[in-house]
């Protein structure tokens, strides 16, 4: 697979942006504000990975189609958490900036898989 073809491998597109939310969050010093939100953050934004794991074993048509709306719901909830923690962590806009972008993106190949079914 080139290296373009990898933007597309959604189950490694999602991985990776699990992977990569986990290791922002080890980076930001935690307190009684920033703890919960890293909490929720880590279990959104690896949740969409996961759960785009279980569609792609789907049962069925609309067993796949849950489990991306699924994927499609926790990438927007991520992109809530990203701009709370950015309150907590205003040196790092940029990178959170980032992230919330990938968040925005997943949400819209979601978005776009889940109204294709419907069609």
């Amino acid at each position: 697979m080139g290296q373009l073809d990898k933007k597309y491998d959604l189950k490694e597109r999602t991985s990776k942006y699990g992977v990569t939310i986990v290791k922002f969050c080890k980076s930001i010093s935690q307190d009684a504000i920033s703890k919960p939100l890293i909490s929720q953050i880590v279990r959104s934004a690896t949740s969409i990975g996961a759960n785009y794991m279980e569609a792609s074993n789907a049962s069925s048509k609309k067993d796949f189609g849950n489990k991306i709306y699924i994927c499609k719901k926790e990438a927007e909830e991520t992109k809530h958490w990203i701009q709370m923690i950015s309150v907590c962590c205003e040196d790092r806009k940029e990178e959170l900036r980032k992230l919330w972008k990938e968040a925005q993106e997943l949400t819209m190949i979601f978005q776009k898989i889940v109204s294709s079914l419907k069609n």
